[in-house]
């Protein structure tokens, strides 16, 4: 992963969450669940095993100030649901929900799911194994394809 080519695009280019809505390929991500509201998909460089992005489709970039409750309450929804799946996939030693973005890069609202392997030194967890800087997994699209079917599979045994 070059990390200044990343930036420079999460800071000029055009929305990753809309660009891959709109099937640009540029933006093709494995996706892992969508309903008429949010879209879950796989990370395109994850810093843990079976990382999963969750969004709303519509272009919302404030948790607090954009969404009403209601509508923030049916997100944390499918992230708790798309969280408890990552869990039962990757059987992860914690589960670290986060939403990152800035008016400044990546402004479209996206949760974080990323479960913590068990035995990642206690310095290796946390926001250095969330970093990009410290290094990016390089799973084939064939590993993410079936991580993908995994967290598939987890979702629609879960009634999602």
């Amino acid at each position: 992963m070059d990390l200044d080519a990343y930036v420079a695009r999460a800071r000029t280019g055009p929305c990753f969450v809309c660009a891959f809505l709109a099937g640009d390929p540029d933006y093709a991500h494995e996706s892992v669940f969508e309903d008429a509201e949010h879209v879950a998909f796989l990370d395109r460089w994850p810093t843990l095993p079976g990382k999963v992005l969750v969004a709303p489709k519509a272009h919302i970039e404030h948790a607090v100030r954009d969404l009403d409750e209601d509508a923030y309450l049916r997100l944390m929804r499918v992230v708790r649901t798309v969280a408890r799946a990552v869990d039962q996939v990757f059987e992860p030693e914690r589960t670290y929900l986060l939403s990152l973005g800035s008016q400044q890069g990546n402004a479209h609202l996206h949760w974080h799911v990323a479960g913590l392997p068990p035995g990642v030194p206690y310095e290796r967890q946390q926001h250095h194994a969330l970093m990009a800087e410290n290094g990016v997994l390089r799973p084939t699209p064939q590993e993410q394809g079936e991580a993908a079917v995994r967290l598939r599979r987890a979702l629609a045994a879960a009634g999602r």
